[in-house]
Parts: C-alpha cells; sequence; structure tokens
C-alpha cells in the first residue's frame, strides 16, 4: 500500500456509478497509518463539484441544490472550481472499509468545536499518485493538476 507522509496534499476524488469524476476535494496528510488515511481540509481549501450544486451553494438556492441531485443520479453534470467554506474538516478513512468518519469543526472563542459529524457509506478507496479514489474498473482520468504546497490545485491542460 502507498503512504502519503503527513502534511502532502492529496487529492479525494469521488466517482459515479459511471466511471466519471464527480467532485475532487484538495486535502492535507494528518497521518497515514495501517489503521487509517487521516485528511484535513480548512475553508479556502480547492475543489471541483457539480455545476449546478456549486451554484445552489453560492447562490443559497435548495431547489437547484435540488436539480445538481438530479442530475448526479441521471450522470449527466459539468464540474465546476469551488472552494471548501464553512468549516473544518477532519476525514477518517480505514484502508479497507466501506466508509469514511468525517467530522466538521467550527471557530469557538481561541480554538474549534465539533459541530457535526457523520459516516460516509462509500467504496473502499484505491490510491492514486495524487491522492484517493473509489475503485473503478479501467482507468480514471484524473481532471485536476498539480497540487502545491498551500493546499491549492493547478487544473490539468484539457484534454
Amino acid at each position: 500500500m502507498r503512504s502519503f507522509e503527513s502534511g502532502r496534499t492529496v487529492v479525494r476524488r469521488d466517482v459515479h456509478r459511471s466511471g466519471r469524476v464527480w467532485s475532487e476535494q484538495a486535502l492535507r496528510v494528518v497521518a497515514d497509518t495501517g489503521e487509517a488515511l487521516v485528511t484535513a481540509c480548512a475553508p479556502g481549501a480547492e475543489a471541483r463539484w457539480p455545476a449546478l450544486y456549486a451554484k445552489a451553494r453560492d447562490d443559497g438556492d435548495r431547489s437547484v441544490r435540488t436539480e445538481a441531485f438530479e442530475a448526479m443520479a441521471t450522470g449527466e453534470w459539468n464540474l465546476a472550481d469551488a472552494v471548501w467554506q464553512e468549516t473544518d474538516l477532519l476525514l477518517w478513512k480505514p484502508p479497507a472499509a466501506w466508509f469514511s468518519i468525517n467530522a466538521f469543526f467550527v471557530p469557538d472563542g481561541d480554538g474549534r468545536r465539533l459541530r457535526n459529524w457523520y459516516v460516509n457509506f462509500e467504496h473502499p478507496t484505491r490510491r492514486t499518485e495524487d491522492g484517493f479514489a473509489e475503485p473503478l474498473p479501467g482507468q480514471l482520468r484524473p481532471a485536476l493538476g498539480d497540487v502545491g504546497q498551500a493546499g491549492h490545485v493547478t487544473p490539468a491542460a484539457p484534454g
């Protein structure tokens, strides 16, 4: 198993059942052990989401968010550049698990407090050179380019 050095920025790719990447998120590696890959994300980190979902978040329009999920269900969407907002995310993913645990923190005085957490049911992840994704038959074509030291992604050239 490839392991990632603490402090490295990696890209998480969520893959639709059609094989298309439906979201990408720059995450910082906190720890990578035999027990779990632990990553974090702070507001301002780069992401790519379905365009309708990004619009729904930007506009605060829940009806557009519903359209985004309908588009995802049909497998028809375009990715748009986005930025992680509002919370610090701590993601804990055991190596062969069919789930991850996601904890969301918000500022609280001089520190942070846990706002909420959830268990995300998902396929075991497949590690790639620059991060991780759900396992798929065939090859994944990365849509994001180089991930910089500050957690910012330089988009790959179209093609």
